[in-house]
């Protein structure tokens, strides 16, 4: 699962060389990281496991965060594995005294952070009249006021190390796509609403917000709340087939002059999902 010296990367299945297999010091060498959903819901690679992996393989120490302890001990192994610094904490974003006291331990451990990286998000099939208030409410506890509680709790420490935040959203918070999730759709464009809010209250105060919009990205996740009954390949090949570029397909100073972006990362679907509903 090492992929220095080159080897093909098992996320985004194309050669990349570690910080390690060259002199040249990683993009987050230093940085204290904190990523939220940094283990997988199931067998195989999800956007937050990767994420951490990646901060750390550019020489970030990584607060892994995840409520299932075992997920996020496992994403912590694979980091340390590669010879990597990371630390696991077990806690739920939607509780707020659980995501200040998560915080907290980024201070206790490094005294500090300089990143920090939402990565939570869940799903519940349904247009605006099957969905339930309930799973209305679910859905935004874990996209939305989960961010709110991480983020404020975060922000002073950002501030004191003019650092950034990284929001994973989807491309579904801008267009229409081929499945009717309105919470997740409403929730998501929520986030990313919030994000350019406080990119704006901060810019001063040298906290930089960014928000990544990903397309079909092949996850545990998708399987888990995509599929709809259908086998993996099934689905694989289904969401593939949508995309133009027929396949599924990180906060460092080279970024600096970037703020209240959303930066699309879909291999081209949102030229053509505006035209989903027609």
């Amino acid at each position: 699962m090492d992929v220095r010296g080159g080897a093909r990367h098992p996320v985004i299945g194309r050669k990349i060389v570690s910080a390690t297999a060259d002199t040249r010091p990683g993009r987050v060498s230093g940085k204290r990281v904190a990523v939220v959903g940094a283990g997988s819901i199931g067998e195989g690679w999800g956007n937050g496991k990767a994420a951490a992996v990646l901060y750390a393989r550019e020489g970030g120490r990584v607060l892994c965060i995840d409520r299932n302890e075992q997920a996020a001990l496992e994403t912590v192994d694979l980091i340390r594995g590669e010879g990597g610094e990371a630390e696991p904490c077990v806690a739920d974003m939607t509780d707020a005294q659980a995501a200040r006291a998560a915080i907290s331990e980024a201070e206790r451990l490094w005294g500090g952070l300089d990143i920090l990286h939402f990565n939570l998000g869940i799903s519940s099939r349904g247009g605006i009249v099957d969905t339930a208030y309930d799973d209305w409410r679910r859905v935004f506890s874990v996209n939305l006021d989960a961010a709110f509680h991480v983020t404020q709790a975060a922000l002073p420490l950002l501030e004191r190390s003019r650092g950034s935040i990284v929001y994973i959203s989807t491309l579904a918070a801008l267009l229409n796509g081929p499945y009717p999730y309105v919470a997740y759709e409403v929730s998501k464009a929520a986030l990313g609403r919030m994000a350019r809010s406080i990119a704006v209250e901060y810019a001063q105060r040298g906290v930089r917000v960014n928000t990544v919009l990903p397309g079909m990205i092949d996850t545990p996740h998708a399987q888990a709340f995509v599929a709809g009954g259908m086998d993996a390949a099934t689905l694989k090949a289904s969401r593939a087939a949508q995309v133009p570029m027929k396949r599924q397909g990180t906060a460092s100073d080279a970024a600096s002059f970037i703020t209240g972006a959303e930066l699309p990362v879909d291999g081209g679907m949102g030229l053509i999902m505006g035209n989903a509903a027609k």
